[in-house]
């Protein structure tokens, strides 16, 4: 995130409010779920206030994390991985019922939520903290995530290659509260943001009518 939304970020924190969050709601008002069927996925795209909302809003997903992960810096904060010194990326943790859900749509709504050909960064943030990655936990979402890639490629969609990185999963540091849900809680300086980014005019201009 740029200069700007940081500071929208620390002068905010107390903003949080005590509503519980969107997809926790969801799920303690849907029926309930066998804790068999919960399968995770992690997704870096950039800024993770905007990667939230995408996955929140899905039938079958339970929960969605803001975090830090890919790197190697043990308990990173906020402006240690904002300097770009830790290694990892702003990420989002989805946990979702796989009775409901399949992993194959959750990567369909991460590859139109991100800009694939774009290294180190995404739309308006820069460096490594901001790269596009999918971080898979076993073989088979490695598989799937591949196979979405190639097929992206195979579609000759775009002229530039998809440079995304796909690995596996490590550790996953939830972020700071203040993070969790900045769409909602800040919602003014959140859309502030994302229009000043340009996020959503380069969504357009990559997915058209997907998005």
């Amino acid at each position: 995130m740029n200069m700007f939304a940081i500071i929208a970020a620390l002068l905010l924190s107390a903003c949080q409010g005590s509503e519980p969050r969107e997809s926790e709601a969801k799920a303690a008002t849907a029926n309930p779920v066998d804790p068999k069927d919960l399968a995770t996925a992690t997704f870096a795209g950039g800024c993770f206030w905007c990667m939230e909302p995408p996955f929140e809003k899905l039938v079958g997903v339970v929960s969605v994390r803001s975090g830090y992960t890919g790197g190697h810096k043990l308990d990173p904060t906020y402006e240690e991985v904002s300097a770009g010194e830790t290694g990892h990326a702003e990420a989002v943790q989805a946990v979702y019922d796989s009775t409901q859900i399949s992993y194959e749509q959750l990567l369909y709504v991460f590859w139109r939520n991100i800009d694939p050909l774009a290294a180190n960064r995404q739309f308006c943030d820069s460096g490594m903290q901001y790269r596009s990655a999918i971080f898979h936990h076993h073989e088979e979402q490695k598989r799937l995530a591949e196979g979405s890639k190639m097929k992206l490629e195979q579609t000759r969609k775009f002229d530039r290659p998809i440079v995304t990185e796909i690995a596996a999963a490590g550790k996953f540091y939830p972020a700071e509260e203040y993070h969790q849900d900045f769409y909602k809680k800040n919602s003014f300086h959140y859309k502030t943001y994302r229009a000043g980014c340009g996020r959503d005019r380069r969504l357009k201009e990559l997915w058209g009518d997907e998005h």
